[in-house]
């Protein structure tokens, strides 16, 4: 059986973390050949978010430094599975969906695989001013990076766990999720991305559309201008192209075709 860690990053979202837990399929999972750890990364959280979460199930990783990156970087260490998948705490993510998401990194032999938010089926789950956000911030990625992914900011990844050992990723806040797929497409991974259902958030926005947006840019510049640090260094080299059947809305599937030819 091969190894899955799903980690997940929490702040105070006591409201919606029994439910995002309950989702994850751990039966089907199981059935499937994936023994599954889910590790929630309680980021300083005032609501019993990391106890609730420990009452269902999940090991709770304590990360007193805020930040969407920090949390993650702290839940990747505390992380033992070959395979990682991510998502947040708000109840947006279909974590019902891994061992269908999975079958697709196995098959296709992906090894950092991210997933777009941005097609029509999905816009009424989202605010108009995020709308906007991402698209902007997505088309400046592709621009600076030399790829072809739709979704620059999406919060759900599968990755084998040998590519983190590989990538240079230093953003503590918001700007980690696009820096970590930046990363994989420098480092010359097999990078894939497929579309998914993005769900109606559960509770209070957090994200603060301006301010983390011009953050977010700020962020893609200097990550286009950095030099690479000597250990993050790529362990398999060679880029892959694939494309691959999805579904995007019921009755309809299309083929999403991702390049890693950043130079």
């Amino acid at each position: 059986m091969e190894t899955l860690s799903v980690v997940i990053p929490a702040y105070n979202e006591a409201e919606n973390i029994p439910a995002v837990l309950e989702s994850i399929p751990l039966g089907e999972l199981a059935e499937a050949g994936w023994t599954t750890e889910v590790i929630v990364v309680d980021n300083a959280s005032t609501d019993g978010t990391g106890d609730l979460a420990r009452q269902h199930g999940a090991k709770v990783v304590f990360q007193p430094e805020p930040g969407y990156g920090n949390a993650y970087k702290a839940g990747f260490q505390a992380a033992s599975g070959e395979v990682i998948a991510t998502g947040d705490a708000d109840r947006t993510y279909p974590f019902d969906m891994l061992p269908q998401l999975l079958d697709v990194l196995v098959e296709q032999d992906v090894e950092f695989m991210t997933t777009d938010r941005l097609h029509p089926a999905n816009r009424e789950s989202m605010k108009d001013s995020h709308f906007l956000a991402n698209h902007v911030l997505s088309l400046v990625s592709r621009v600076l990076f030399r790829h072809q992914l739709k979704d620059s900011q999406s919060g759900m990844w599968i990755f084998r766990s040998h590519v983190w050992s590989g990538l240079d990723v230093r953003s503590p806040g918001m700007a980690f999720s696009q820096e970590i797929k930046n990363a994989a497409v420098r480092a010359k991974y097999r990078v894939l991305e497929v579309p998914i259902e993005y769900r109606p958030r559960g509770g209070e926005v957090k994200l603060k559309a301006l301010a983390d947006g011009l953050g977010n840019l700020g962020s893609l510049l200097e990550h286009r201008l950095r030099r690479p640090e000597p250990e993050a260094v790529a362990a398999v080299p060679g880029p892959r192209a694939a494309v691959i059947p999805t579904q995007t809305t019921p009755g309809k599937s299309e083929c999403v075709l991702t390049a890693t030819t950043e130079s």
